[in-house]
């Protein structure tokens, strides 16, 4: 947990009584902070807490209108993105700022090439470029284009472009969001290497796992205002969490008393390809059902077969006893049967429409009479679900891009309630959501569950499932790995226990 910093000089990095404010919303009041030299420094907080205005002006996106910025104790003014970089600024987005087409040494090196003959210039890039990715100790060759790389490998020629610009301080946002644990334990090994070697990282995360491994220390806001900053070694998570929502909340993981039913979704030797190998489980009326493992272990490819988006090879599905086709999503829907999927952005929402038109795409039978859209009755009955579901919209045209992750799923969600779904998969419900707003997800979850529904859960976050989940799944290259029953005793070694000692025991009828 963390590492000794050096606490006698002057801050590496230091943000004072920062203030930005758009029009009709005040985004930072008194913003603050202050990042050493040799520091992993935790920035966190709810969506709106103010953290992205904050990085914005750090990179150079935004104009503060008030408060100062200093490096190693001198004041400095950042105009724009190339006033940031010039003072040794970079920035790694969770959505990465590379060009595609261009190869990793292009990449790296866009906007700064040497200014003598081209091929002698080439040469020179691959030579530092190949230096760059053995201090970062990894192995991609600088002409392989950034669109072949992995998602870890793009990542690193982010981080190989920030340090190939001289970059002191390094803001990675929500780093981890994308990659399978193998390649986050390889990022961390980068950020301990990046930390010895003197450089201020500030960490962007809501998982709070990641946070207490890696962070020195942490600072919170709320309401675009700073709150505090603490050693991490002081501080416990559900400490944290009282700090970034402000107020008590009495567990992580709301509790509630298990009413299960029958069996409702029947699944017998499911198949497809290599990612589906024979998938056999029940799920039964009232459960929360959890599934997980690791990044392709076919948790996703399960949940796709199962509403109807891909076609099974083989296997068996049955609700209430009877067989089911599902050819298609509307197959499943007709059935009751609905799907959360993974990146809501891209699959769950669309995006350039307003939350009515999202919440009304999969009702508009319900809503529809003689080719219209009964307007009035699908604003009302979209309204119901605002007020329920404690979803914070402006109004209902807002578009959806510009809800908090939050807001979007609990859009998603609102619509498919209104589908009266009894089957509900929620494929990574809380990625990308600020505490606050999982805790509200987890009450919903367990709401539904209390009403009667059946719910698989599926997600990559073990304190999640092991605090949710009533059974757990865990898969492991297209199969069921194992299952536990008595997760109140379960560990999250347990959990992994399946995967590593790779054992393949399916759940048979």
């Amino acid at each position: 947990m963390g590492h000794p910093v050096n606490v006698a000089s002057a801050p590496l990095l230091l943000m004072t009584d920062i203030e930005k404010s758009f029009p009709g919303v005040r985004a930072i009041k008194h913003g603050h902070l202050e990042v050493r030299a040799g520091e992993v420094h935790a920035l966190m907080g709810e969506n709106g807490a103010g953290k992205s205005t904050l990085i914005k002006i750090l990179s150079g996106a935004h104009r503060p209108d008030g408060g100062s910025i200093a490096i190693d104790g001198a004041p400095i003014t950042i105009k724009n993105p190339l006033d940031s970089q010039a003072h040794g600024i970079a920035v790694i987005y969770q959505e990465f700022n590379l060009v595609p087409t261009l190869s990793a040494r292009e990449n790296i090196f866009l906007g700064q090439e040497p200014g003598r003959g081209a091929l002698l210039s080439i040469a020179d890039e691959q030579r530092r470029a190949l230096e760059l990715f053995e201090r970062l100790e990894t192995r991609i060759p600088p002409a392989t284009l950034c669109r072949d790389l992995s998602v870890a490998q793009q990542q690193v020629v982010e981080i190989a472009k920030a340090l190939a610009r001289n970059a002191r301080i390094l803001v990675m946002d929500e780093p981890t969001a994308a990659l399978s644990q193998n390649e986050v334990e390889k990022l961390f090994a980068i950020i301990e290497d990046l930390r010895a070697q003197g450089l201020g990282i500030i960490y962007v995360s809501h998982r709070l796992d990641e946070i207490f491994r890696l962070c020195d220390r942490i600072t919170v806001m709320r309401d675009g205002e700073y709150i505090t900053t603490e050693p991490t070694s002081q501080l416990t998570r559900q400490r944290v969490i009282e700090l970034m929502v402000g107020r008590k909340l009495e567990n992580e993981f709301p509790k509630r008393e298990p009413k299960i039913g029958p069996a409702r979704l029947e699944v017998r030797g499911l198949r497809r390809g290599a990612a589906v190998r024979g998938v056999s489980f029940d799920l039964r009326r009232g459960e929360v059902l959890g599934v997980t493992g690791l990044v392709g272990s076919g948790r996703t490819e399960t949940a796709r077969l199962l509403f109807g988006a891909d076609r099974r090879d083989a296997g068996e599905i049955r609700l209430d006893g009877r067989p089911l086709a599902l050819r298609s999503p509307a197959d499943a829907i007709r059935e009751r049967i609905c799907l959360l999927t993974e990146d809501r952005k891209a699959q769950g929402l669309v995006l350039g429409l307003s939350i009515r038109e999202n919440f009304g795409l999969p009702n508009l039978n319900a809503f529809s009479r003689w080719g219209l859209v009964r307007r009035g009755e699908e604003k009302h009955a979209f309204a119901q679900y605002i007020e329920s579901l404690r979803i914070k919209v402006s109004h209902q045209e807002q578009p959806a891009r510009n809800l908090s992750g939050g807001n979007q799923q609990k859009v998603v969600l609102a619509k498919w309630l209104q589908s009266n779904a009894d089957i509900i998969i929620i494929d990574e419900p809380t990625r990308g959501i600020d505490v606050g707003a999982k805790y509200e997800i987890y009450l919903l979850i367990n709401e539904l569950a209390a009403q009667g529904k059946s719910i698989l859960m599926i997600s990559s976050e073990l304190p999640e499932v092991l605090g949710m989940s009533d059974r757990i799944l865990v898969m492991h290259e297209g199969r069921i790995a194992g299952e536990i029953e008595d997760v109140a005793h379960a560990t999250q070694e347990q959990i992994l226990g399946f995967t590593v000692a790779h054992i393949d025991v399916a759940v048979s009828a």
